[in-house]
């Protein structure tokens, strides 16, 4: 791809995105130097100890750097940026073999970043996401993840079906009516924790795919938010 691309606003369309923000721009050089097309730096930027790491990360790698307040406000938009990384859309592939975390129509890019990074605190680095669902390139999904996507392989997949055709792991969906409370599940890997969309959660059908996981919490709320509940599964489950 053209280092010399014209840059706008993200569309899901484009085979480039944008890593907003310090932090996201130094995961990007670290974890994914090969896919980086240029770095674009606020000239308010020159006092921030990340720009420093970044100018570093520049010279080592051979990376193009453009000082360019116009560019950064025009791709970051009303965020306060110094940074903006520049890179190409990459092709990662979930592992067999591994435990997965497997997240079907989630839609919500912060509830979808919030999770990535969660994934890498507890050492799941194996993410599925079936369609339709956000885009992990977005911007605002990378911000959210505060870069931990350039560490994490992951897959869409069309359907459900299709990824269980290609991965045998043991499944736990968790759903609010799972047959066996959370503390009582006894992990066997290499296995998939499953959840649904942040409205709806997983259909019933779920209930007869491995065992039917239910996460205990008082009756004064209706469900946990899914970034929530995603990282309770995770946290158990690194535990057993």
């Amino acid at each position: 791809m053209n280092t010399d691309i014209k840059l706008k606003p993200y569309k899901k369309t484009f085979e480039h995105s944008y890593a907003i923000g310090v932090f996201p721009t130094l995961e990007l050089l670290e974890h994914r130097p090969g896919e980086v097309l240029k770095i674009l730096l606020s000239s308010r930027s020159s006092e921030n100890t990340g720009i420093q790491k970044i100018m570093k990360l520049c010279e080592r790698n051979n990376t193009k750097v453009v000082v360019s307040d116009n560019l950064v406000n025009k791709i970051s938009g009303k965020e306060n940026s110094f940074a903006v990384g520049v890179f190409r859309k990459f092709i990662s592939e979930v592992h067999q073999g591994e435990n997965h975390l497997v997240l079907v129509g989630i839609r919500d890019m912060g509830n979808l970043g919030t999770i990535c990074r969660t994934m890498l605190g507890f050492n799941l680095n194996n993410l599925v996401i079936i369609k339709p669902a956000a885009d992990i390139f977005d911007p605002k999904t990378i911000r959210a993840s505060m870069g931990a996507i350039f560490q994490l392989d992951f897959q869409y997949f069309n359907t459900f079906e299709d990824y269980k055709k290609a991965f045998s792991n043991n499944n736990y969906p968790f759903m609010t009516d799972g047959k066996t409370e959370l503390p009582n599940v006894k992990f066997a890997g290499p296995y998939s924790l499953i959840f649904g969309s942040e409205p709806s959660g997983l259909d019933e059908s779920f209930q007869n795919i491995g065992t039917s996981v239910k996460i205990p919490q008082s009756n004064k709320i209706d469900s946990l938010n899914l970034s929530i509940a995603t990282g309770i599964a995770l946290y158990e489950a690194q535990k057993k």
